[in-house]
């Protein structure tokens, strides 16, 4: 089978204004884009529904996070389910900023993962090492460990509606980048560990993407790599650079 290529733009806390998103938006717009590539951006809460409305019909939205519950005394949070009903597509989900500047566990990004799943999200999931466990030969296992969670409370049907960014810590906003060869490697280790956890199917059929300092200069070569299905693109997506980047595989 062959994978789509899959671009998303995740903006964090930026921009500072909605002026400033929809000059991001307009430039997105008036961008000549791969058409086989699906691409979804990412912007702050305050800003998805805005951003939806002008943006692109051939370009989704995601939130950068949802919360476990559907509703109730969970003040400032956002529910998967109210993020259907404003007809947001995606969430992304376990971010390493989330697991460690807000301690969201393995777990809890599995909870998460189920719930939005339930509500009828796709969700943008993220897992990846620190420098001090790549340099400690870990990389495998700790993708493998924060795939397990989600493993154990998903059905194989449900990882249709999963896309997995690796993303390794020491090289997000750092202009570190792991090579071709280090993002092949992990990449096919995760795909064969959800062959043998998950199935052979769900492992062929995932989209796996890149995520850590991508940028127009270095997208191609990673694009390249058999098990590199697309990009999870941080800084690079508030620049007009992001264009060249979805058109990473682009002739």
């Amino acid at each position: 089978m062959t994978r789509q290529f899959f671009v998303g733009g995740n903006f964090k806390l930026n921009p500072s204004s909605l002026r400033a998103s929809s000059s991001l938006i307009n430039i997105l717009n008036k961008a000549e884009l791969d058409s086989s590539t699906e691409v979804v951006i990412s912007p702050p809460t305050i800003y998805l529904i805005p951003v939806q409305q002008g943006i692109r019909k051939d370009i989704k939205v995601a939130a950068q996070n949802c919360y476990l519950k559907e509703s109730g005394a969970f003040t400032g949070e956002i529910s998967p389910k109210q993020l259907v009903d404003a007809g947001i597509p995606y969430v992304i989900l376990g971010h390493s900023e989330r697991r460690t500047l807000f301690h969201e566990t393995s777990e809890m990004v599995a909870t998460k993962t189920r719930v939005a799943i339930d509500a009828g999200l796709k969700v943008i999931l993220c897992i990846g090492e620190t420098l001090q466990q790549r340099e400690a030969s870990q990389t495998a296992e700790i993708c493998e460990n924060q795939l397990k969670s989600v493993v154990d409370v998903t059905k194989d049907a449900d990882w249709s509606k999963i896309v997995i960014a690796y993303e390794p810590v020491w090289a997000i906003g750092t202009g570190k980048v792991a090579t071709s060869a280090q993002a092949q490697e992990a990449h096919a280790d995760v795909r064969s560990y959800l062959a043998k956890a998950v199935s052979p199917a769900v492992a062929n059929d995932i989209q796996i993407l890149y995520g850590g300092s991508v940028t127009a200069a270095n997208c191609k070569e990673l694009a390249r790599q058999q098990d590199v299905d697309g990009f999870l693109v941080g800084g690079a997506s508030l620049k007009p650079e992001f264009a060249d980047i979805i058109n990473a595989r682009k002739a």
